[in-house]
Order: C-alpha cells, then structure tokens, then sequence
C-alpha cells in the first residue's frame, strides 16, 4: 500500500471512530506502528488529525470526547486484559462502586460471578452486565441520564452517593498523568466520578497505555488519592507510557500491569491471584537486604542475629 493511501485509510478510520490506537491502525493498514508514526505526524502537520500518546484523534481532542460506540472499538484487547486482571483484586461479599467506561463495562462483565458482591454504578452499562447475576446485588445512583456514555450525573447522582462507604472504587477517565491523575472531556461526568471516589476506602483506576501521559479538561482524582493503577503492557518503543507509569510508581500509585496476551484470562472467570504483576516501587523497601530475594526479612531490621554473625558466636564459645 502506497503512503498515501495508508494515510487516506487512517483519515477514514479516525473519522469514523473518533480515536484510535496506533497498534489497531498497524493492524489494519498491515504496516508497523512506526510507519503509522510517521503517517499520523503527515496527517496532524495538514491539521487532518491529532496525535495522542499511543494514537490519534479528531482535530481538537483535548476537549472532544468520543462517544460510546466510537469508544467501544478503542483498544478492545488492552481493555479485556486489563478486566480481567482488575476483577482478581475484588473479594467475595465486598462492597464497591464502579464507574461509567467502556473498560469498567468489561469489568462487570467479569465481576457477574464473584458471590455475595454489591455494586454501586452511576452506569446503566454495568447494570446491564450484571443483571442477571443472582449472587451480586445492583445499586444505582439517581441521575440524568446521559446519553453518549450511558451513565447517569448530575446533583440527583452525586446526592445519593452522600453518606455511602465502599471498600474501593473501580474508575476509568479520558487520560492519566502524573502531574494531575485522573480526567476526562465532560464537566459532568467529573464531578460524579470525584464523588464516588468520596464514597471509597481505596480508589482503582483502569486505564489502557493510550491514556497514559494524555490530560484532558476535568481532574477527576488527583494522583495522590490513586490507590492502584491497572493497566496492559506498553509497546517497547512506547517510552512515554513507560516514563509515565515510573513517575506514577514514584508518587506512590501501585502499578498491576497485564499483558493483552499470555498474562490474563480470557472469558467471564475471575483470573487467579498470580496472574497479576505489581510493580514494585523504586528504592529498597522498608527491612529488605540489599539484593536479597523478595520473601527475605533482614534479621538486623528486625532485631535478630544474622545467620553469619550467630555461627560466628557458636564458634567463638566452643573455642573457650
């Protein structure tokens, strides 16, 4: 395929979608993401299109948010894996809240199964994958209904959140950074994320690697309130999503990152506990040896003899 009309399907496909990921445009065009690259670099320089970490968008997409069909065709594959490695961090007879999302919908496709579950959603998406779990009990806020992203808002969904607590909330937004966390394009979607991240003990956030480094309009939680970030593997020469996710790790945010293929479970089932991979943050941890393995305890931390030291001190008494 000539350059140009690579270019000419890659105008179609992100006029068609809204956004699109670098990886699905390789696809398609059946090139590598590097000459995809340098398409879409063409293409924004005409003013055709914006770049995005790890795709491209409509002109202006700082402030557009594409809408629920447009959504659901984005990175499909990142966001079932990153479903699958979530819905392991939720236990059986926890209470919780999940956001509106394309990737928090594959979530309660995978959560139908966990028993003696409550989910509280602003979503008429994640009501309708769990609707007919007979073990899991559906609370929904009140609301306007809006219409691109099925969710409801508004003061009537932020006044039923008012005096709920859950042990976590499960949310996804427009873009993450490091700098300001959490956001998405709509004022009101923001604000009811922000309040059902006040109803959580701990707030989860999923977000596949196009969203990494891209901020938009409304902070929804800043990065400080971030408990866990859940998230696929970026492409190696992706070395913006990688700098993102250490700066993340470096302000505290856990990082569980799945591999879209091979480090997930495919299906409806909750994934076992070791199909997860948290990334450790950097700099020793607290009583850890120097290059020690991660299950040893350091014995001077902890106020017990060394192993050397102690067969230095049995051999020094049988010598007297």
């Amino acid at each position: 395929m000539f350059a140009a009309e690579r270019r000419q399907l890659i105008l179609e496909m992100v006029r068609a979608n809204g956004a699109v990921s670098l990886r699905e445009l390789a696809r398609v065009v059946q090139t590598s993401e590097v000459t995809v690259r340098r398409d879409v670099r063409a293409l924004e320089a005409e003013g055709l299109l914006d770049r995005r970490h790890g795709g491209a968008v409509l002109p202006g997409g700082f402030t557009r948010e594409s809408g629920f069909p447009q959504k659901s065709h984005l990175a499909t594959a990142e966001k079932t894996a990153i479903a699958d490695l979530a819905a392991g961090f939720v236990e059986e007879g926890e209470a919780i809240v999940v956001g509106a999302g394309t990737t928090t919908q594959e979530l309660a496709r995978r959560l139908a199964r966990v028993p003696g579950l409550t989910v509280v959603t602003n979503s008429l998406l994640v009501a309708q994958a769990l609707a007919h779990a007979n073990r899991v009990e559906v609370v929904m806020t009140g609301g306007t209904l809006r219409g691109s992203n099925y969710a409801l808002v508004g003061s009537g969904a932020e006044q039923s959140l008012q005096g709920l607590r859950v042990s976590r909330a499960f949310l996804s937004g427009s873009g993450l950074t490091a700098e300001r966390g959490l956001s998405t394009s709509n004022m009101l979607s923001a604000s009811v994320d922000r309040a059902l991240v006040q109803a959580a003990a701990e707030v989860v956030v999923l977000a596949d690697h196009t969203k990494l480094g891209t901020d938009t309009m409304f902070q929804t939680v800043p990065t400080d309130v971030i408990t866990r970030l859940v998230t696929d593997e970026p492409p190696a020469h992706d070395d913006r999503a990688a700098t993102e996710l250490q700066a993340l790790a470096d302000q505290g945010v856990q990082i569980a990152v799945a591999g879209a293929s091979g480090n997930s479970m495919g299906g409806d089932s909750v994934p076992p506990r070791q199909a997860r991979r948290d990334v450790a943050l950097p700099g020793p941890r607290r009583g850890a040896v120097p290059g020690a393995g991660a299950g040893l305890r350091s014995a001077a931390v902890l106020g017990e003899p060394a192993p050397g030291a102690e067969r230095a001190r049995v051999a020094d008494m049988r010598r007297r």
